[in-house]
């Protein structure tokens, strides 16, 4: 439809373009005829372009002069310009259908006195119809052009769609050859720049990240399966010893042992349910937290061994989950009191946009290529595993998580002496809801036998101690 209106107005100029210059052509003809017009003699004309029809006809319609081609015709023309309108053009047809396009033009007044004693005489100066005019030919071929155009699209579009889809046709055959069994494929990529190859690349990309995910998730399975299976061993044995032996096995000795084990997995299990939670992404309650009044609750609720050096600094507020901030804070508490010679030192204070919390004890620290390693899930360091045989080796990756899920970060800086920790969390102006640390309004007051929850995370006054990694 588009390329049809197109065609008729290509059509429409055209045609009006050459019957425009036809008419122009012949008034600047009858021009330069006139100019030759002398008193008592009347030049024949002779024509030197396309337009040779020219006569000269009288009031009465008689033809005075006209030239070869036009001589032996009647009068071109029955137009009669009148003195105020002395040009006009007009295509005549005559009874057997040829048709002349002329131009008629009034000879002016002052010239027909001198040569006719002021009897009117006209002009007619043009030529016939050109075929371009008298025929369709010119919409015969504007026709075939839009229906070649036409056709020539639809198949480059046909072959465009094709090239495109035989593209988007591997990219699904190599996808579908794809599985979580086999993660290694990549969609081959096409040559350039275009939107498929962009595509492709944006494809295997993601196919990277779900293999890296799934190399991660198959790992932590193992590693879990391994870390579960040595005290479900462990328990399995002392019960097999105290059905096969009932005289050599202490019953209470075998229960009492049983329990410790039991609670090993207990602690396991809860751990994976954190880190679970926490990697799943989901909502949890947030509130404005005073960080600094915070540090020094948890640090105050450790009396005795290793003493612990508070620098906090007032209104060091942020806005997070409570219960999981303290589940970071005792875990970096306790890690450094179990590596800790003589002393701790914990400080809290603003830094630009940030609230930052460090913890620092003067044991042996932790050797650089290990500061990333001990933030993995079930790495323990050999002194961790030598100061705490039966940790779970889930608290630093459970307290990263926890930053991260703050949309901050914890790392393990220098120091002089001993591990540093640092914990960095985005920072908010203003008061904290609540002035009273230990009235909390979203965790009901229990006893310190029972620990509260919250998301899977054990809060009590008497934690066991987390072991470094």
């Amino acid at each position: 439809m588009f390329l049809t209106v197109i065609g008729a107005g290509v059509n429409f100029l055209v045609l009006d373009r050459v019957q425009e210059r036809i008419f122009q052509e012949s008034l600047q003809v009858a021009a330069v005829w006139l100019q030759s017009f002398q008193p008592g003699r009347t030049q024949e004309p002779i024509p030197k372009t396309r337009i040779d029809l020219l006569q000269l006809v009288d009031s009465h319609g008689r033809v005075v002069t006209a030239s070869a081609a036009a001589k032996g015709r009647p009068p071109l023309s029955t137009m009669r310009p009148p003195a105020d309108d002395p040009e006009q053009d007009r295509t005549e047809c005559s009874a057997r259908g040829e048709c002349v396009m002329v131009i008629a033009l009034r000879v002016p007044q002052l010239m027909t006195t001198q040569l006719w004693q002021g009897e009117p005489h006209y002009v007619y100066v043009g030529m016939e119809e050109p075929p371009l005019l008298t025929t369709h030919r010119l919409e015969l071929f504007t026709g075939a052009g839009v229906v070649l155009t036409t056709a020539l699209m639809a198949w480059g579009n046909w072959w465009l769609a094709g090239r495109s889809l035989r593209q988007v046709a591997a990219i699904r055959e190599r996808m579908s050859e794809i599985t979580v069994s086999d993660l290694s494929l990549r969609v081959p990529a096409p040559p350039g720049r275009t939107e498929y190859a962009l595509l492709v690349g944006t494809v295997n990309q993601t196919l990277a990240r779900l293999e890296e995910a799934v190399t991660k998730q198959r790992r932590f399975a193992s590693t879990t399966s391994h870390e579960l299976r040595t005290p479900l061993a462990g328990l399995r044995t002392r019960l097999e010893e105290a059905e096969l032996y009932p005289g050599d096995v202490d019953p209470r000795e075998a229960i009492h042992e049983a329990l410790s084990i039991t609670q090993r997995l207990e602690t396991i299990v809860d751990d994976l349910l954190v880190l679970a939670r926490l990697r799943a992404g989901g909502p949890t309650a947030r509130e404005r937290v005073d960080l600094g009044a915070l540090v020094k609750e948890e640090a105050a609720s450790r009396a005795g061994g290793v003493p612990i050096h508070v620098d906090a600094a007032p209104d060091v507020n942020i806005r997070g989950n409570r219960i999981q901030l303290i589940r970071v804070l005792d875990n970096l508490l306790a890690n450094a009191r179990r590596h800790a010679d003589n002393k701790i030192e914990v400080t809290a204070e603003r830094s630009g946009g940030q609230a930052v919390v460090t913890v620092t004890d003067d044991g042996d620290g932790i050797a650089p290529p290990d500061r990333e390693r001990v933030f993995e899930r079930f790495v323990r360091l050999e002194a961790g595993r030598r100061r705490e045989p039966g940790g779970s080796g889930l608290g630093l990756a459970i307290s990263r998580d926890i930053a991260h899920a703050h949309d901050g970060t914890l790392l393990v800086e220098d120091s002089p002496r001993g591990a540093r920790f640092v914990l960095r969390l985005p920072a908010v102006n203003g008061p904290p809801e609540g002035t009273n640390m230990r009235t909390r309004p979203d965790v009901p007051e229990e006893s310190h036998s029972q620990a509260p929850t919250e998301r899977g995370v054990k809060v009590s006054a008497q934690r066991p101690i987390p072991h470094r990694k």
